[in-house]
């Protein structure tokens, strides 16, 4: 095994949350606003969410008032609470195995710890496995990535050293807590398959998978 600990991104590395939480969330409340016109497809959905943001998008784009981001918010809470989004197929055999061997794996992800945690709580692939610790957004930016809190406390918690640890991302915050961090990174290319996307967290990350079987054969070699 290359790393005494694994930190992993939640939506779309662990688990497959786009196509069918995060973006079906999307159309719902494109349609709850009136403005269907403004819908995006799935994968501008994904080129949205890695730049600028879907912040950007609400705040800018549909420049909504404090109503209207309060039904989006709404909207969002209910899918992410009544939809329980696949993990990808392989995923939860990998983390285990961290586990099993010794290692330690922890969440750090932009969404809410209760989400993340439930969606480990009903996984049936392993069951009971849960992370050792969640790093998820409580509101303060400063303790979410690409801050290096989640980093920290993980060595701070558990006596790592950073080179003992990698973190696992989709997106830019990730492999950018990592580079400030001074920890390893991964880019997790398995949740689309759009070029440009693919092309710029590969030349970020210092190291790039686009299957989760491919990334945990290299991972526990």
């Amino acid at each position: 095994m290359k790393y005494r600990c694994i930190l992993i991104d939640h939506d779309d590395t662990a688990v497959n949350s786009t196509p069918s939480v995060h973006h079906p969330a999307h159309v719902e409340q494109m349609k709850r606003l009136g403005r269907e016109e403004q819908t995006r497809n799935l994968e501008d959905w994904f080129r949205l969410n890695y730049h600028p943001g879907i912040h950007h998008f609400l705040e800018k784009e549909l420049a909504l008032n404090e109503k209207d981001a309060l039904l989006c918010y709404n909207v969002w809470r209910e899918y992410t609470q009544s939809r329980v989004p696949p993990f990808f197929p392989g995923m939860l055999d990998l983390l285990s195995e961290v586990v099993r061997q010794g290692g330690v794996v922890a969440v750090v992800s932009h969404s809410e710890v209760d989400i993340i945690r439930r969606h480990y709580e009903l996984q049936q692939d392993v069951p009971g496995f849960m992370p050792a610790e969640i790093f998820g957004w409580t509101g303060d930016p400063t303790k979410a990535k690409p801050h290096v809190y989640p980093v920290e406390e993980m060595i701070r918690r558990h006596a790592l050293k950073p080179e003992e640890i990698i973190m696992i991302d989709d997106l830019k915050p990730g492999i950018e807590m990592s580079r400030r961090a001074g920890i390893a990174s991964m880019g997790a290319g398995w949740s689309h398959a759009i070029p440009e996307i693919r092309k710029d967290i590969s030349e970020m990350a210092d190291y790039y998978f686009t299957s989760v079987e491919d990334a945990a054969r290299w991972l526990l070699d």
